[in-house]
């Protein structure tokens, strides 16, 4: 079956299957790594695949081909394996309200939050301190979070997202989005990757299932790695050059 055919069908199992359920983790991990690798390849043999995709699939599949070239861009392949833990997120359907919640409080759209998230930690997948040593699963400075968190743990879920908020409206959002995320991480390249992720939630809403179900990717100097959830306990699988 052609590549274009194939991501049709994932993207359709996507939308329409059950959350969590195996079909739908294989068939975004399959949009995921796709859009990875051909974010690598020449841009003829990207354009082509996208050419034979509906409109709908194409839209989804050049936001997440932008994205991933921007991020590869702003990492290098690394040596050696992370000190993280990856854990299981908290579902979608959990997710949602907390990402809402903060937009009703701090005007901050929800789906600019869910982007910081994912591009952050997937979601809540990688828990683990940065190299600048940022924590959490929105990834804050403790001396940042302090700023923003109302007292709150950096570390739960609802109290960084709402600082998240807080700081993206202290910033610019939503009337600026570009300069809230500049204040987030100071790289074009990371503001157009979470933006781009963001606008297609904002299209629809099956690109917010799928990239709760991404998985995390790690650039090893081997090839790609899956960390899957209960790594380090369970070996990173290499899945790619």
């Amino acid at each position: 079956m052609p590549l274009a055919e194939r991501l049709s069908v994932a993207m359709k199992t996507v939308a329409d299957g059950t959350p969590g359920s195996t079909e739908v983790r294989e068939a975004a991990l399959f949009e995921q790594t796709s859009a990875r690798d051909l974010a690598k390849a020449p841009r003829s043999e990207a354009d082509q695949v996208c050419s034979e995709l509906s409109a709908a699939d194409r839209t989804q599949l050049d936001a997440d081909l932008d994205a991933a070239r921007e991020l590869s861009a702003m990492t290098d392949p690394q040596p050696k394996l992370p000190d993280w833990r990856i854990l299981t997120p908290p579902k979608p359907d959990a997710l949602r309200p907390l990402y809402r919640k903060a937009q009703q409080e701090t005007g901050t759209p929800w789906q600019y939050l869910a982007a910081v998230h994912l591009v952050e930690t997937r979601m809540g997948r990688i828990r683990g301190t940065s190299t600048a040593g940022a924590q959490g699963p929105m990834q804050f400075l403790p001396s940042t979070f302090a700023q923003y968190g109302a007292g709150g743990d950096i570390n739960d879920p609802a109290d960084a997202i709402m600082a998240a908020g807080r700081m993206l409206a202290s910033n610019g959002a939503p009337g600026d989005m570009s300069s809230a995320l500049w204040s987030y991480n100071h790289s074009d390249r990371y503001v157009a990757a979470v933006s781009a992720y963001a606008e297609q939630m904002k299209r629809s809403a099956a690109a917010y299932d799928l990239y709760w179900h991404w998985q995390v990717l790690y650039r090893h100097q081997d090839g790609t790695m899956l960390l899957p959830e209960g790594y380090p306990g369970k070996k990173a699988v290499r899945i790619s050059d």
